[in-house]
């Protein structure tokens, strides 16, 4: 499933240099979307499979800094190709073809995942009813309070777009936009690693509320900045929010269920995360729309201390540190 939905991804992306439509680029994006739908939660469940759990906080925060890694390289890279060797962007987005295609034969013929054991012969048919229970069990209680504070929170994650919005209004410069933005992803994947490295020592929960209160202290910049040295400098500190969270995050999901169900439990996270946003941006344009922005990053903020408190309460109350725990 991760060879599929990194298939997916590597055969459509690069054909937005053949499109001549917005709507044929609305379908290779959506395609590019389900691709990244497929494989996601498979993925996940793959490297929490790999890792011992005291690592898997180190080990997911390695996968958010490369992914953020690319986000930083690969802007910077095509920049320079249409500056120096090409003249239209439409050979570039070709090209993007070539790292694709390099992940899924790497995935392909480097990467073995370990058989689950199966009964042999007769015992074939009981071993796989025996397996659709286990995979179909009910997760457990403290997994969907943890998801349902993950959801209040994400409702104060609105786009990252209304923070260029916020930078240009701010006075930076339409040029300095990309630079700007490879910085705060060039910061995401330095800060990647020790994040998920803290998650492992400190606990997860206890790294997350730190991380969420970065988000909550860094919206209260944004809703005060008004000069561009200001917006640079809150960019490198919001950037510190996923370095904490995106690997602590995922290795707490890891930890609160089983190894036969992880798959489905990263799945509703994803899916959670991902319904959420939607409405999450479109309260914040709202907000943005009648009350100006320092009234929409100040509701955000509001909201995001609000989530903070709710997974500190569920962490005190437990008695235990759930992100040491593994199931």
């Amino acid at each position: 499933m991760v060879v599929s939905g990194y298939a997916i991804a590597a055969v459509a992306r690069p054909l937005v240099g053949l499109a001549t439509s917005w709507g044929q680029v609305l379908a290779i994006r959506f395609a590019d979307r389900v691709g990244k739908g497929i494989r996601t939660s498979p993925r996940d469940a793959l490297i929490a499979d790999m890792v011992p759990p005291e690592k898997r906080g180190k080990a997911f925060g390695l996968q958010r800094a490369m992914d953020n890694a690319g986000a930083f390289v690969g802007p910077l890279i095509a920049a320079a190709l249409l500056k120096f060797v090409f003249d239209d962007e439409r050979p570039v987005f070709l090209l993007a073809a070539i790292p694709g295609l390099v992940a899924v034969a790497v995935l392909l013929f480097a990467l073995r995942e370990s058989p689950r054991p199966r009964a042999a012969h007769a015992g074939e048919a009981a071993s796989g009813s025996a397996a659709a229970g286990r995979a179909a069990r009910p997760l457990p209680r403290s997994f969907w309070i943890v998801i349902g504070i993950f959801g209040l929170f994400t409702l104060a994650m609105s786009t990252d777009a209304f923070l260029l919005l916020k930078a240009r209004d701010s006075g930076i410069p339409l040029w300095q936009m990309p630079l700007l933005w490879a910085f705060f992803n060039g910061v995401k994947a330095v800060g990647g690693v020790p994040g998920g490295a803290l998650a492992d020592g400190l606990g997860r929960v206890w790294t997350i509320v730190f991380g969420w209160a970065v988000y909550a202290a860094a919206y209260v910049g944004f809703a005060l900045a008004a000069t561009p040295l200001a917006i640079w400098l809150l960019f490198a500190f919001y950037a510190a929010f996923y370095a904490l969270t995106e690997g602590a995050e995922r290795a707490l999901v890891a930890d609160l269920v089983s190894s036969d169900t992880r798959g489905r439990a990263f799945g509703i996270f994803h899916a959670t995360v991902g319904l959420a946003a939607l409405p999450a941006s479109i309260l914040f344009g709202l907000w943005w729309k009648l009350w100006g922005p320092r009234a929409a990053f100040l509701i955000g903020a509001a909201i995001a201390v609000l989530a903070t408190a709710a997974l500190l309460a569920f962490r005190l109350r437990a008695g235990e540190d759930l992100g040491r725990n593994s199931a």
